[in-house]
């Protein structure tokens, strides 16, 4: 079972888990998925027989007080929604004409419960930046070198007592990516095989490391919204 098929399980866990507390009234996580989905289906445009063409650039709107609890929940909410939105998508055969960007907002004027979805179809400039998923979670790699490993001075922590404390290394460039095993007691393997050299890597290749398996990908990133109009859900 993948992120998109346990997103509404893995928020429900979390409400009854450390956010009980915090969610015990307001909007509540899955609501926006609910309504982005709603706003997907809304402004979904036939264009041709083979082509429905759907908003890529979304801004939710929340009270103030809505806001702080989602904030709470940090860059996973965000990578949940986002995974929602491409799984409907998909589901429902729309295309995107640029990255999908989702942005959360407050309005002091708006009352707490309530939820405002904002919609475009943004065919902006993308900029293409490498990203690793680990356990159904996404973390963009943000340094030219960038170490994963079980031990807190790595710079992606694994909690995973079969690696090594710096296990591997993903260097980028700016175009391309490359993988090395940094003497790992336990080794690597890249898409089924050893690891025993600095390997380029491309997207949707495979990195197995103790029980661990990372995922690498280059996606894209789309500029700040522009000129979004609201829509009440």
């Amino acid at each position: 079972m993948g992120i998109l098929d346990s997103f509404e399980r893995g928020l429900e866990r979390a409400v009854n888990g450390a956010f009980a507390k915090t969610f015990r009234s307001g909007v509540q996580p899955v609501e926006l998925s609910g309504a982005l989905r709603k706003e997907l289906d809304t402004k979904a445009a036939v264009v041709s027989r083979d082509r429905i063409l759907a908003p890529n650039a979304f801004t939710i709107t929340l009270a103030p007080e809505d806001y702080d609890r989602m904030r709470q929940l940090g860059p996973a909410l965000i990578d949940e929604l986002e995974a929602a939105v491409q799984h409907h998508a998909k589901r429902q055969r729309y295309q995107f004409a640029g990255a999908l960007q989702i942005e959360l907002v407050k309005d002091p004027q708006l009352t707490t419960g309530i939820v405002e979805v904002a919609s475009v179809t943004d065919r902006g400039e993308v900029a293409w930046a490498p990203a690793i998923d680990i356990g159904g979670r996404r973390h963009q790699i943000a340094h030219a070198r960038t170490v994963i490993g079980r031990g807190s001075e790595s710079d992606i922590t694994v909690d995973d007592g079969s690696i090594s404390r710096r296990h591997i290394e993903i260097g980028w460039d700016g175009r391309r990516a490359q993988v090395r095993d940094l003497g790992s007691t336990n080794g690597t393997s890249l898409n089924g095989r050893a690891l025993t050299q600095p390997t380029v890597l491309n997207p949707g290749d495979t990195i197995t490391l103790g029980h661990t398996t990372v995922v690498f990908n280059v996606v894209p990133v789309a500029k700040p919204l522009r000129g979004a109009t609201r829509a009440v859900q």
